[in-house]
């Protein structure tokens, strides 16, 4: 579980607690991490707290072993960890596309194949990407984040059929607006942010639709009727949406 600190990825690491699944979390934030591990040995299961960057392979190597040697193998791999920054692409600092690349795509996907070995001898194995509803319509201001989600959903299309014929399922995630801290650790943010105050979606909400789209074998879920609606809307008339938009470009 990746991105285990806060959030959804909190959300979800107790929710499979609660369904007696041992767990190894992995987030940059030393302290919430251990409150979390706390909090699932409580409920009466294992876990294992890798602290570090997740685009950083010893670390998602250590994850990895903690696994294999301590838990016995690997049935489910949640990518969660993201990060995201608001503001026009033409005024961004020329790195800020590259660091949420580097965490919201190429970490889930390398930590997909430096994992597959386990979890191809795990029971009913399952890889979760937690992506967007920003993954499937590009809203302005935060064109990055945008970019990575959409990246994030065509690999999982994508490298489904191919785990399936190693026996791995793969699940979509794309939340909608979720009541969490990620507004406040954004890359970059200007004084424009449009949808903010909104109140999203409970966490908590969140995960248990995912552990229920786990157990239920579906390929993907859109979290929130918000989200359904904006996927909804964009496929139905994409040129009234376009045109929504243009206001907040």
């Amino acid at each position: 579980m990746t991105g285990a600190s806060s959030g959804i990825g909190r959300a979800i690491a107790i929710e499979l607690a609660h369904g007696g699944v041992d767990l190894v979390l992995l987030a940059r934030r030393r302290e919430p991490l251990g409150e979390l591990a706390e909090e699932i040995s409580s409920i009466g299961c294992k876990a294992i707290a890798v602290v570090g960057d997740v685009t950083d392979k010893s670390v998602r190597r250590a994850a990895i072993d903690g696994a294999a040697e301590e838990l016995g193998g690997l049935d489910i791999l949640v990518n969660n960890a993201g990060v995201g920054a608001h503001g026009r692409f033409t005024a961004a600092a020329p790195d800020r596309l590259r660091k949420i690349m580097e965490v919201n795509f190429f970490a889930a996907a390398e930590l997909i194949s430096e994992s597959l070995p386990l979890l191809e001898k795990g029971r009913k194995p399952i890889v979760v990407n937690v992506g967007s509803i920003l993954g499937h319509r590009g809203v302005p201001r935060n064109t990055e984040y945008c970019a990575s989600k959409f990246a994030l959903r065509g690999f999982s299309e994508a490298l489904r059929p191919e785990l399936a014929q190693r026996g791995v399922d793969l699940l979509l995630v794309s939340p909608g607006p979720t009541e969490t801290e990620w507004m406040n650790n954004l890359l970059e943010r200007d004084d424009s942010m449009a949808w903010a105050g909104r109140k999203g979606a409970p966490a908590v909400d969140v995960a248990r639709a995912t552990v229920r789209a786990i157990r239920q074998g579906r390929n993907e879920i859109v979290s929130s009727w918000r989200g359904r609606a904006l996927v909804w809307l964009s496929r139905l008339s994409p040129r009234l949406l376009d045109r929504i938009m243009k206001r907040y470009g």
